[in-house]
């Protein structure tokens, strides 16, 4: 049994370590606990939720006020994992300098992303989004409809990276992606790049723009493209989204070839 003395004794340092990380107990606050207690209270999925509202709050048809819907969302009733406005900007900016006609996005979660890549494409461009959660599928396919975009613009394809992009060129007729955006499992982001260059599928000055690098981290997939020689490489730092204070990343590398 812990004496008084000994339990007083450990009470600055939980005091220091509740102050010091106190925006990460607060993510975990709201992205877990408050999600499963709703999720048991409501029994609908927190995406579902999250849906909605935007049907409820957002214009169909506008892309932008369904982005600034999901926000809203986002911040301050429940916390969703989406891209967020600040990562937003970069991932449009990006899009608008390379001007893509094929981009490959994976991880479309409830398509938050995917409206960004949509509404930013040149005319004649087309989205291929990857989603292995079918439930999240199904409420990311009404977020894009609902957001005004059809089939010739984005193709939502359900099932996980690794069995489908070795389909993609046979299967859904895309031979070469212009721009990736990764925003799914993170530990699958170094398998999913080599499946990508083991499949021909980046072409010298393809772009591969990866969310989250920093937090909750891709470690390996950052140490590979720092040694392969195959990429030219740079961070954009951020903050987590709607976490100011918990500091992230996004990592845009241009594929070279070179080895």
């Amino acid at each position: 049994m812990v004496s008084p003395a000994l339990a007083l004794a450990f009470l600055p340092f939980v005091a220091t370590l509740l102050i010091r990380y106190r925006h990460y107990f607060l993510l975990f606050y709201r992205a877990v606990l408050v999600r499963h207690l709703r999720d048991f209270l409501t029994g609908i999925p927190r995406e579902e939720r999250a849906f909605q509202y935007l049907l409820t709050h957002a214009i169909p048809g506008d892309p932008q006020h369904i982005l600034e819907t999901f926000d809203q969302w986002s911040a301050h009733c429940e916390y969703l994992s989406n891209l967020g406005p600040q990562k937003a900007k970069i991932l449009e900016r990006l899009i608008y300098e390379k001007a893509p006609l094929t981009v490959l996005e994976l991880g479309t979660y409830c398509g938050y992303g995917t409206v960004v890549i949509a509404q930013a494409l040149p005319l004649g461009a087309r989205v291929y989004t990857v989603e292995m959660d079918s439930r999240k599928a199904a409420v990311a396919e009404k977020v894009i409809r609902l957001a005004g975009f059809d089939d010739d613009t984005v193709e939502l394809i359900v099932g996980s990276s690794e069995e489908v992009i070795p389909q993609l060129k046979e299967k859904h007729g895309l031979f070469r992606v212009d721009l990736v955006f990764m925003d799914h499992w993170k530990r699958c982001y170094l398998r999913d790049l080599q499946l990508l260059e083991a499949h021909g599928l980046l072409l010298e000055g393809a772009t591969i723009l990866a969310d989250n690098v920093i937090f909750p981290g891709a470690p390996h997939f950052l140490q590979y493209v720092k040694a392969c020689g195959k990429y030219k490489w740079r961070v954009h730092r951020t903050s987590l989204q709607y976490f100011r204070a918990i500091p992230d990343g996004m990592a845009q590398l241009t594929y070279t070839g070179e080895e």
